[in-house]
C-alpha cells in the first residue's frame, strides 16, 4: 500500500480543455460550445489536481461573439484566481470566435497548417422577395414598432436596415479588436492591419503576432514541465438524448449551419 507523503513532491499536472465546435448560446445539438456548458468543466480544470498549466486544446471556426466572449473571460479570470497559466494549441483552425478563444491563453501554439484570425463580424442572409413574387405569394408584414421588421428575408433589402446592421457589427468588431490587442499586446505586428477579418496560415500568423510558435501540446508542455508531466482531459459531458443518438430536426439543422461554418475555410 502506497503511503501519502507530503514531501514528495508528485509529477507536474497539465489539465486539458477541449474546446472544439462553432460557438452557440445553449451548445445546440451536444456539439456547440457555450459558456453554460463549459462552465463546470473550466471550473474542474482550473480546480482539480492543482494543475501547473492549463492547456485548451482548440479548434473552432467560432460563432457568437457573446459566447466566446464569456468564455474566454471565464477562462482569464480562473487564471488569475488560481495563478495557473494558460496555452492554447491550435488544431485545424480557431477563427473568429475560436481566435477570441485562443486569445484568453497567455501563448498560443499552432500547426504549420493551422488556420487562424478573422478578426471580424459578420452577417449572412438570404432574401426571397423576387421568389414570393413569382408565385403570388404575399408578404404581410404588421408592426408595433418601426424597426420589428428589420432585415426581413422576405421583403426587398432596405439601405437602412444596412445602415443599422454596420451600427450593430461595429461596436462588436471593436471589442473583438480591443480583446486582441490587450491579450496579444507588443506582439502584434504594428504595420500590419490584422483587424480586417482576413486569416493567416502557421508560420504567416506567427510572424504576424497573432501567435508564438509552432508546436503541438505533448512536446511543448514536456519542454515548459518535463518530461514527467501528466495530462488530464476535461471535455463536456453529453446528455442522455446526445449520446443515444437520437434524430431531431434541430439537431439536423445545428449540423448543417455547423458545416457551413467549418466549410469556409475548407474543413
Amino acid at each position: 500500500m502506497k503511503r501519502w507523503l507530503p514531501f514528495v513532491k508528485s509529477d507536474p499536472l497539465v489539465a486539458v480543455i477541449r474546446l472544439s465546435g462553432p460557438i452557440a448560446a445553449g451548445g445546440r445539438g451536444g456539439s456547440s460550445l457555450s459558456d453554460a456548458g463549459l462552465a463546470p468543466v473550466i471550473e474542474r480544470a482550473f480546480r482539480k489536481g492543482r494543475p501547473a498549466a492549463v492547456a485548451l486544446a482548440l479548434n473552432s471556426p467560432g460563432g457568437s461573439p457573446a459566447q466566446s466572449a464569456m468564455i474566454g473571460a471565464r477562462i482569464r479570470r480562473l487564471s488569475e484566481e488560481c495563478e495557473v497559466p494558460v496555452y492554447a494549441f491550435v488544431e485545424d483552425v480557431a477563427a473568429s470566435g475560436g481566435y477570441w478563444l485562443a486569445c484568453a491563453a497567455d501563448q498560443i501554439w499552432i500547426d504549420r497548417s493551422s488556420i487562424i484570425g478573422s478578426i471580424g463580424v459578420i452577417y449572412a442572409g438570404f432574401g426571397f422577395p423576387e421568389f414570393l413574387s413569382r408565385y403570388g405569394v404575399e408578404r404581410r408584414v404588421h408592426t408595433a414598432g418601426e424597426s420589428k421588421s428589420f432585415l426581413d428575408p422576405f421583403q426587398p433589402e432596405k439601405p437602412a436596415d444596412v445602415a443599422r446592421l454596420m451600427q450593430l457589427q461595429t461596436p462588436i468588431h471593436d471589442a473583438f479588436k480591443d480583446h486582441v490587442r490587450a491579450r496579444r499586446g507588443t506582439r502584434l505586428k504594428e504595420d500590419r492591419d490584422l483587424f480586417t477579418g482576413d486569416v493567416w496560415v502557421g508560420e504567416q500568423a506567427v510572424e504576424l503576432g497573432l501567435a508564438d510558435g509552432i508546436g503541438h501540446m505533448v512536446p511543448v508542455m514536456k519542454e515548459r514541465f518535463g518530461d514527467k508531466v501528466k495530462f488530464a482531459l476535461h471535455s463536456p459531458r453529453k446528455g442522455l438524448w446526445s449520446r443515444l443518438g437520437a434524430p431531431a430536426v434541430t439537431s439536423v439543422l445545428d449540423e448543417i449551419e455547423a458545416r457551413a461554418l467549418w466549410a469556409r475555410y475548407g474543413l
